[in-house]
């Protein structure tokens, strides 16, 4: 996800722990230097390891090798879905049903992508706070970037719009909305507020982000429009080209606005990693009961505990890499089958696209998302859910036009009239959601329900289910 937090930004570090001013909160965060993404992805899905065993080992390669393998494989919650893997690579490689592949491959991607962000936090403990801050900014959707990219080389631009345009809503509607909700319901008798800024700053980001989205359409419907036609004398419709017709000024304009939405999304990480400072202090909190203030600190002292590297900086490299391809294996997967699995399972590609995708592989962030929110955290919660949104709109949609641009496909920002209203809808409700800094169950609810009512939209669907690119649309001349 996107939300830097810094050495350099004690602004950004209260925010991450919740806001306020406590001077102890501040420390520990300062302390503990990581980013809000590696805090609820990794700590809360965390194992502690129990070593042992292993220290009994003699050999020091021998200990240090099975110490990496305990540390990324059983580190996690999550561990019990690694089998899914190889199996995933055994159904493909002997032909099984290519639904089983598909769900197989979905179920792999849930521990490798916690496992990515993991150890993204390993190497940030050995690099600094800048450059893992950095990492993270890269590397918090890499699943998402992935399956983008390999669904471009197989040509299936719908595969690509539907899968970036579901993490968007997902994180906004669906992971917002259940973080408020239940939220809210455990914390009835607290007082529930967070930093508007963090929200405002997001959500301008997703504006301009829709507007590189909307205006592509536009102009896509004002050059049909101005094609005209007319009927001749035997009732036959005649369309006149026009030079336009073949879509080449929606694609030039997809690329100039990608070009920048990355300029914005890199203006926004300069802003939190070095300018941060120069943005007046949060608000103080407002007062909490005694009991309150420990369950933070014990929350806290908590994740003090795990500040330090588990494994060295360049097993955290390789295991990185290693983690990036089985992703990119699966994904490749996921792409081939999915058109085979929408038809053995009676749904639609649109759905499994933006509803199934982005809840199930990006799992353990929104668990971790829902339990800050659980704390009454609600910063983090939003660092989780807006950061992620912000970091699909403005770096990972631009990437992959401009990676089909290399590639020599065309790929543009017109993701069809009614895929574009979801997106402009969402980013509308969220906002006023967030406009007064405080939250109830109740907004929450109102999220999920907005959420429900585009899953119903998409599940109904007739669309067609044959993936075919919007840059390919051509106009019947006569």
């Amino acid at each position: 996800m996107s939300l830097i937090t810094t050495e350099a930004s004690p602004s950004l570090s209260l925010i991450e722990n919740g806001g306020g001013s406590d001077k102890r909160t501040a420390e520990l965060s300062r302390s503990n230097r990581r980013t809000v993404q590696n805090l609820s992805a990794t700590s809360l899905m965390r194992n502690r390891s129990d070593l042992k065993l292993i220290s009994r080992v003699r050999w020091e390669f021998m200990k240090r090798m099975l110490t990496n393998l305990q540390e990324v494989l059983l580190g996690t919650k999550l561990f019990l879905l690694f089998p899914a893997v190889p199996l995933a690579v055994v159904a493909h490689r002997y032909g099984c049903p290519r639904a089983w592949v598909f769900a197989l491959s979905l179920l792999g991607l849930i521990p490798l992508a916690e496992r990515i962000s993991f150890l993204t936090e390993q190497i940030a403990f050995h690099t600094g706070p800048t450059v893992g801050g950095l990492m993270n900014a890269t590397c918090g959707n890499a699943t998402e970037m992935i399956i983008a990219i390999l669904a471009v080389g197989q040509r299936k631009m719908r595969i690509v719009k539907l899968s970036l345009l579901g993490s968007i809503l997902s994180n906004l509607l669906f992971v917002l909305g259940t973080s408020l909700f239940f939220g809210g319901l455990s914390n009835l008798r607290k007082h529930q507020s967070f930093d508007r800024r963090q929200g405002d700053m997001n959500c301008i980001l997703l504006f301009l982000a829709l507007l590189c989205h909307t205006l592509p359409m536009i102009l896509r419907f004002a050059t049909e429009a101005a094609g005209g036609s007319a009927t001749n004398a035997t009732n036959v419709l005649v369309v006149h080209p026009t030079r336009n017709e073949d879509g080449s000024d929606v694609l030039v304009l997809s690329r100039a606005s990608s070009f920048l939405m990355l300029f914005a999304y890199l203006a926004f990480l300069i802003f939190h990693l070095f300018s941060s400072s120069l943005t007046p202090p949060p608000p103080p909190p407002p007062p909490q009961r005694e009991e309150e203030e420990e369950d933070v600190y014990d929350d806290n002292v908590s994740d003090k505990e795990e500040e330090e590297a588990v494994i060295g900086m360049w097993s955290a490299i390789l295991w990185l890499i290693t983690m990036t391809l089985l992703v990119a294996l699966l994904s490749d997967y996921l792409v081939s089958t999915i058109q085979d699995a929408a038809d053995s399972w009676g749904l639609s590609v649109a759905f499994i696209g933006i509803i199934l995708l982005p809840i199930v592989g990006n799992a353990a962030e929104h668990a971790g998302a829902v339990i800050f929110a659980f704390r009454n955290k609600l910063d983090i919660t939003l660092g989780i859910a807006l950061g992620s949104a912000t970091q699909i709109a403005l770096f990972v949609v631009p990437v992959t036009v401009l990676v089909a641009w290399a590639m020599g496909i065309e790929m543009d920002l017109n993701f069809n009239l009614l895929e574009t209203a979801c997106l402009a809808l969402s980013i509308l409700v969220t906002s006023f959601t967030l406009q007064d800094g405080t939250s109830n169950y109740m907004k929450g609810l109102v999220l999920l329900l907005c959420y429900i009512v585009i899953a119903v939209c998409f599940f109904v669907s007739n669309s067609p289910s044959a993936e075919t690119s919007t840059t390919n649309h051509t106009l019947t001349k006569r």
